[in-house]
């Protein structure tokens, strides 16, 4: 990570036998271990607070764009009221013909049938 090679790190292991001596080289050696994991585990929280606060900062831009765009579409049709909104185009099914009937390109279309009567009268309404 740091270009630190094995013999680097030799010699500094060592220099703090020499410095520390025997007795206390232990002892150090898990204090310095405790340190470095307490700041591996700092940077970490930090890190993914930043990266989750550019998350959100993504995501309210996002909306804010969206709003912003609501907010043009509206002006649109104030501007414009006359022209009809944007309609998604319609496709169309073939349609079959019923069993038994004979689909022609000159026959028109049946008359619309009126509504079939409610199967039920409808109720007067109750006096409170």
């Amino acid at each position: 990570m740091f270009g630190i090679s094995f013999s680097e790190l030799l010699l500094v292991g060592l220099v703090a036998l020499l410095v520390l001596g025997p007795e206390r080289l232990p002892g150090a050696a898990r204090t310095a271990g405790l340190w470095i994991g307490r700041l591996k585990r700092s940077f970490n929280s930090i890190k993914m607070e930043v990266e989750r606060e550019i998350g959100a900062d993504d995501i309210r831009r996002q909306l804010h764009n969206e709003h912003i765009l609501q907010m043009e579409e509206q002006a649109r049709r104030i501007l414009n009221p006359q022209t009809p909104p944007v309609q998604p185009p319609v496709t169309t099914a073939t349609v079959q013909p019923p069993a038994g009937l004979e689909a022609t390109p000159d026959a028109t279309p049946a008359a619309p049938t009126a509504p079939a009567a409610p199967s039920e009268p409808p109720q007067p309404p109750r006096a409170p």
